[in-house]
């Protein structure tokens, strides 16, 4: 590790960001931005957290005694610099006071923004850094070679490319210029590529291995976790077209999408690394088998039950809000009356999250007494060889084969990746005026209206009014005209 006093205020500086979001966010002092509400001088905390976390993992890199980074580290170095990029252009914000600021930008251009920055934020946080775990724990835990290390580098290079400009397929049928919303879903389509290239990939690795995932309860959560990566990124970018998201788009049909990713692919891939990891670290085997299988099963039913009742919820809310009477005029015009509809599926969706719950205490349990049965092993033999005296001998293979050798590099060119993309979609709407058309009548806001926003945002109404209304008939019947890019 390059620096211990760096990982330390690292740890201490993660906790003051969560204590003071834990004071300010119940007290309603919060920006409003989903997945970055807090107020200015926490985002700036964040920032030299996260920078000074960025200053010890590079140091650590370019310390190293193997000269080749394998390819989980590349998936990290996208990820640092990435969020940085994210974190700090999304957060960009006038000060009005201490615990209050507005975002430099305006309107649609705002929303544009901040999905760049939620379907990212996402991408590179619970997606990338996983996928650089599942290429390490998952050849330990089977005890085999990735599958294919050419497939692994297409992997890694088209994902970085194409998730950033999929940000915009959040926004369809929105204010925002078609142009825009089009490339979203365009590159969410091609986005099924390189995740399936990881998924293959990962399930590949297990080639002459199967018979063990039937009895190793640690392959099982890594079997089920990349499956469930595979299916969400099949998913997303199936609701990226156009045609499902007028279906899909405010239910809970994306409660379900997300879940799976979260709950399948971040959960089980965790519980699966904790298993292999733990009796490793405490030089000792497993306590019990049987609890981890159980946790397995009980919680890989918590995920069918979360999915399935909220694929259903979802389809209902839609088809309910949409239906018309021969008259023509809304059948359900009453919001109360969906609701009611979906209070079974409510309850099957609480039973799931219970049961995923319930296996995780069992997981813990199980730890706890593995950790007690063995001793935590302080040190471990270093199997580096050491550094050669003479040429990188990288730099006889292939390009890509050098560019694995120097991690600065490789910063580079996922930056210059990422800005691509973030560029393409951000200077039109920022530059060229007829992509936010203005309305004459549509005036800045009075002091006291601004005032009004502030409590209408600090009591957390805009949490469940989302103040767009999508140009269908049913929405337009129901909430008035359809939104305008000038309103904003």
């Amino acid at each position: 590790l390059f620096s211990d006093g760096l990982a330390a205020f690292t740890f201490w500086g993660w906790q003051l960001v969560i204590l003071l979001a834990a004071i300010t966010l119940p007290l309603g002092l919060t920006s409003g931005k989903e997945y970055a509400e807090l107020e200015w001088p926490i985002d700036i905390l964040i920032a030299v957290v996260w920078v000074i976390f960025g200053w010890n993992m590079f140091g650590t890199i370019i310390r190293r005694r193997e000269r080749h980074m394998y390819v989980a580290i590349w998936f990290y170095i996208a990820t640092w610099i990435t969020v940085t990029v994210l974190h700090i252009v999304n957060s960009i914000e006038i000060p009005a006071s201490f615990l209050k600021s507005y975002p430099i930008y305006a309107g649609v251009q705002d929303a544009l923004v901040q999905w760049w920055y939620g379907h990212n934020a996402v991408a590179f946080f619970l997606t990338t850094p996983f996928l650089g775990l599942m290429y390490y724990f998952l050849p330990k835990a089977a005890n085999r070679p990735v599958y294919s290390y050419k497939l692994s580098i297409v992997h890694f290079w088209t994902l970085v490319f194409i998730y950033i400009w999929a940000g915009p397929h959040h926004l369809l049928y929105s204010a925002l210029p078609d142009w825009a919303q089009s490339l979203g879903t365009v590159f969410s389509i091609m986005l099924v590529a390189p995740s399936w290239g990881g998924m293959i990939n990962g399930l590949l690795t297990l080639r002459g291995a199967w018979d063990r995932v039937r009895e190793n309860p640690i392959l099982k959560f890594m079997v089920v976790a990349v499956t469930a990566y595979g299916m969400a990124t099949l998913e997303g970018p199936t609701l990226s077209l156009k045609n499902v998201n007028a279906i899909a788009h405010f239910t809970d049909w994306i409660i379900a999408h997300v879940h799976v990713g979260a709950l399948g692919w971040n959960g089980f891939l965790t519980f699966g690394i904790l298993y292999w990891l733990i009796p490793i670290l405490w030089n000792t085997k497993l306590y019990s088998k049987k609890l981890a299988n159980f946790h397995f099963w009980i919680g890989f039913l918590g995920i069918v039950f979360y999915a399935l009742s909220m694929w259903f919820s979802g389809v209902t809310q839609s088809l309910m809000w949409k239906q018309f009477t021969p008259l023509g005029v809304l059948q359900y015009p009453n919001f109360l009356e969906t609701v009611l509809q979906i209070v079974p599926m409510y309850i099957i969706r609480m039973i799931g999250g219970s049961l995923y719950f319930v296996g995780v205490l069992v997981m813990v349990y199980n730890l706890v007494k593995t950790v007690k049965q063995g001793s935590f092993a302080k040190d471990e033999q270093a199997e580096a060889p050491a550094l050669p005296k003479f040429k990188d001998p990288l730099r006889k293979g292939s390009y890509h084969r050098w560019l694995e050798g120097k991690p600065m590099t490789m910063l580079a060119g996922a930056l210059i990746l990422i800005l691509i993309g973030t560029f393409v979609e951000f200077v039109p709407t920022f530059l060229v005026k007829s992509n936010i058309p203005t309305i004459s009548s549509v005036k800045p806001y009075s002091p006291l209206e601004l005032q009004g926003r502030d409590i209408y945002i600090r009591e957390a109404c805009n949490s469940c009014h989302s103040q767009l209304v999508r140009p269908f008939r049913s929405e337009t019947e129901r909430y008035g005209e359809y939104s305008k890019a000038g309103e904003y």
